[in-house]
C-alpha cells in the first residue's frame, strides 16, 4: 500500500482584532479557541501544530476615528499588513496558515498574503466565503462604516486604495473564482455589487431547497478547473445562533450543527484547502466558551477529523 503524503505543519496566527465592529469582546477570539484546545484537537489529528501567538493591535481606546466611512483604517491598514506577510511567509515554509480571530475585516490580511504568495507561484487563488454576511460594502455604500463589512469587497478589488492595494496590489482574487455561502443577511447596495460582479452566491435559501451536500460538492468541482490554491473563510455567524451564539452579529435561520460540519467534511475530503481562517468568534457574548468549542471542532472537521 503506497504511504499518504505527510500533513502539513499548521501554523497558528491568532489576530485579535475587534477595531473593524462596535461589539467589544471579538478581540478575545483567539484565546477563546486556544482555551477550547484547538492545538491539541489538531495534534490528535497528526499534524505538527506551530503557534506564532498574536499580532498586537492598538484598542481603540488609543485612536481616534478620522473617517466615519472607514473606521480606524490607519490600524487596520498596519496590523492587515503584517498579518498578511505572516500568511505568506508560512505558505513559503510550504506550511498552512491557520488564522483564528477577531473581526472578520482579519481576512484583509489573509487573502493578500495567499494572493502574494500565488503570484510568487503562479498559482490562481480561489475563496470560498462562509458568513451570513457577504462583506461586499466599501466606504461609499456602508451604512456603518465598519470594515469588517468590506473584507470581500477588498479582496476583488473594490473600495479605498489603501486596503484594496495592500502589499502593492489589486485584485487579490477574481470574482469567477470565489463563492459565498450561507448568505441571508445582505444590504441592498451589497447585492447591487454581487449582481454586477457575477460573483458566486448561495443564500440559506438555496441550502434548505438543495442541501449542503450537493451544493459545495459542485462548487468544489467548478472552483478546482481554475483554482490551485483554496483558501476558506468561515464566519461564525454563518452558524445559527442557537449552535454558536458568541457572535457580534447573530442573524437567524443560519446552517445547523451538521450543516456546517458536513459542508467542512466535504472541503477536507476535497484535499484541496491551502488555507483555512476563522472568524467572528465573540466569548463576551458566548456561554462557557460553547462557540469556540464548537469553532474548534469545526476547523477540526475541516482538516480531517471524522465520525468514523
Amino acid at each position: 500500500m503506497p504511504k499518504l503524503p505527510p500533513k502539513p505543519s499548521i501554523e497558528l496566527i491568532g489576530f485579535p482584532m475587534d477595531l473593524g465592529t462596535d461589539r467589544r469582546g471579538v478581540g478575545m477570539g483567539p484565546s477563546a479557541l486556544r482555551i477550547a484546545g484547538i492545538s491539541e484537537k489538531l495534534a490528535a489529528l497528526g499534524y505538527r501544530v506551530i503557534d506564532r501567538g498574536d499580532i498586537a493591535i492598538k484598542g481603540k481606546e488609543r485612536q481616534r476615528i478620522d473617517d466615519p466611512h472607514l473606521k480606524y483604517l490607519d490600524e487596520i491598514v498596519r496590523t492587515s499588513t503584517l498579518l498578511a506577510r505572516q500568511v505568506e511567509k508560512a505558505l513559503m515554509r510550504g506550511h498552512f496558515p491557520l488564522c483564528v480571530g477577531g473581526d472578520h475585516s482579519m481576512a484583509i490580511g489573509t487573502t493578500a498574503g495567499i494572493a502574494a504568495f500565488c503570484r510568487s507561484r503562479s498559482l490562481t487563488p480561489g475563496i470560498i466565503w462562509i458568513d451570513a454576511h457577504a462583506d461586499m460594502n466599501s466606504a461609499a455604500t456602508t451604512p456603518s462604516g465598519n470594515i469588517h463589512g468590506m473584507p470581500m469587497a477588498v479582496a476583488l478589488g473594490v473600495g479605498d486604495w489603501q486596503l484594496t492595494g495592500l502589499l502593492g496590489f489589486t485584485p487579490k482574487v477574481q470574482p469567477e473564482n470565489c463563492a459565498l455561502i450561507a448568505l441571508r443577511s445582505i444590504d441592498p447596495l451589497e447585492k447591487i455589487t454581487i449582481r454586477d460582479l457575477k460573483v458566486p452566491a448561495t443564500t440559506m435559501s438555496d441550502i434548505d431547497r438543495c442541501g449542503v451536500d450537493p451544493l459545495i460538492r459542485g462548487i468544489l468541482k467548478d472552483l478546482m478547473t481554475r483554482v490551485n490554491h483554496l483558501h476558506v473563510s468561515f464566519d461564525l455567524d454563518s452558524v445559527d445562533p442557537s449552535v454558536a451564539g458568541g457572535v457580534g452579529t447573530p442573524v437567524p435561520g443560519g446552517l445547523t450543527y451538521r450543516e456546517a460540519h458536513l459542508l467542512m467534511e466535504i472541503i477536507a475530503e476535497c484535499g484541496c484547502m491551502a488555507s483555512l481562517e476563522v472568524a467572528e468568534i465573540n466569548p463576551i457574548l458566548d456561554r462557557r466558551n460553547q462557540s469556540a468549542i464548537f469553532a474548534s471542532d469545526i476547523i477540526a472537521s475541516s482538516l480531517g477529523k471524522r465520525i468514523l
